[in-house]
Order: structure tokens, then sequence, then C-alpha cells
């Protein structure tokens, strides 16, 4: 059965006058350096996984100098990045893909690394997707993701606003939790970072320019409804961030050289 897109037109166009061409992750730009903070990237092959349009590959490709192979479950918008690397002239070094849901479609011990940024907390079988990402990394190879997560407390009916405003299928989990997945999974040096103060003041600067300077663009580009609709999600999200409910982490584990698929 064909997926859904989640991520239609109208909301990649906001996300973009939000975080910048090509980026679908809070932080933009920003945020694949915090990924790839002191790995070494200059000729090593990355899998992006959840690559979206494409612009943290080809960030990785053209400022980090590595060979990148982005994946996504959205055919809708691999194309969109296939055509922003050849745009950028970077086809060579930028291949994407559309994968289903369950294994990689990579030989074991494809990648030096694997990054992620937002995918993940919408897996649910989380230790399924981490033990392939250990299992096409090479030995040494680094796994670095970003994703929302959640705090220890049940939902509120504020959280579920946020999700019904939202429109995604979210599986949130705590920075715990990833930390415990990547251990289960058979990753070692395993590093954790909350980012939920950080991005606590950026979506309360997110919601003060979707209602202020970007609110006529995206009437013009998207409609009153639609943008309408995001100015009141972007309102419901500050909510739980400031309520310390929806929260956002970084997570970081290494295969270890010559070890094994578990330990």
């Amino acid at each position: 059965m064909e997926k859904e897109d989640e991520y239609h037109d109208n909301m990649v166009a906001m996300l973009e006058l939000i975080w910048g061409e090509g980026y679908m992750a809070p932080g933009g730009s920003g945020n694949v350096a915090k990924m790839l903070h002191n790995l070494e990237t200059r000729g090593k092959r990355i899998l992006d996984i959840g690559c979206g349009i494409g612009g943290p590959a080809i960030e990785m490709a053209s400022t980090f100098g590595a060979d990148v192979v982005g994946i996504d479950l959205e055919t809708s918008l691999v194309r969109r990045a296939e055509k922003s690397a050849e745009q950028h002239g970077l086809s060579d070094r930028c291949r994407f893909q559309t994968v289903e849901v369950g294994s990689l479609p990579f030989a074991d011990c494809s990648f030096d690394i694997v990054v992620s940024a937002g995918a993940i907390t919408q897996t649910r079988d989380k230790e399924a997707i981490l033990s392939e990402c250990f299992r096409v990394l090479q030995p040494g190879g680094y796994l670095s993701c970003y994703d929302w997560n959640r705090s220890d407390s049940d939902y509120s009916e504020d959280m579920y606003y946020w999700f019904k405003m939202e429109g995604l299928t979210y599986a949130l989990e705590t920075l715990d939790d990833y930390a415990t997945h990547f251990r289960h999974c058979g990753f070692i040096d395993i590093e954790t970072q909350d980012a939920s103060d950080w991005y606590r003041v950026q979506a309360s600067h997110e919601y003060d320019l979707v209602k202020g300077d970007l609110y006529q663009p995206m009437v013009e580009l998207l409609g009153q409804e639609s943008a309408d609709h995001f100015v009141e999600n972007w309102r419901a999200m500050v909510v739980v961030c400031n309520k310390g409910e929806m929260r956002q982490g970084y997570s970081r584990g290494r295969r270890a050289a010559g070890g094994e698929l578990r330990p």
C-alpha cells in the first residue's frame, strides 16, 4: 500500500520560509554542523535518513566534503532533492532515493556516518531502525541524530492539541530512552545533549515571525486558511515547549571497530 505523503507542498514551503531554503528541521544549516561536530567528514560516505528536500545533504557535500546518500519515504521530497542537487552541481556526490519502511536497502558496513534530523521520532520501533543504522555503519562509524523528544509526564490536552494541529505521525520518547535504545543496538561511546532550552527560545522567535514578518508572504504563498493554521500550530507548539512537554535533543553513538552486530 502506498504511503500517503505527510509533507505536502504547503508545509514544505512554510518550513523553508522559517528554516531556510532546502531545510525541513529546526536549526536549518546550523543543525547540520551540530550533528557533525568533531566528526571527520571529508571524503567520508554519509547516509542521511529522512533527507527531505535535500538541504542538509547538499550542505554535507559542499561544506563538509562528504559523499552523501539521502533517503526518504516520500517520493515527492526525493524528486525535489534530486533537482536541487543538480542545480548545485552536486549530483555526483549527493544521491537520493525513496525507501520503504523496514530494512535499509544497503549492504553491511556501507557508510562511515549515519545522520537523521527529525525522522526517527516518527518511527515507533526505534530499535529496528537503529539496528539497521548499526548494520550499515563501518566499524568505527558514527550515528548522529537530532530528534523531537518528550518529557516523562503523561501528555496534556495541550500536547494532544498540538499533535492535531501539526498533523504528523509522532512517536515521541525521552532522551534517556534514546540512550537505552542505542545501547541495546550495540552502540558505544553514547552521548546525548538536551537542546530543549535552545529550541524553547527558537520556537518563540519562529512564532513571532509567522504571525509577523512572514505572515503576509505565507498568505500570498499558501492562502489565508493555511497561513492561519500554521500560525495557530506554532502558537500551540510554543505552549508545549514552554511547559517542557515537547523537547528536543541530540544523540550520538559509535559502532566499535571490529564490533559485532549485537554485543
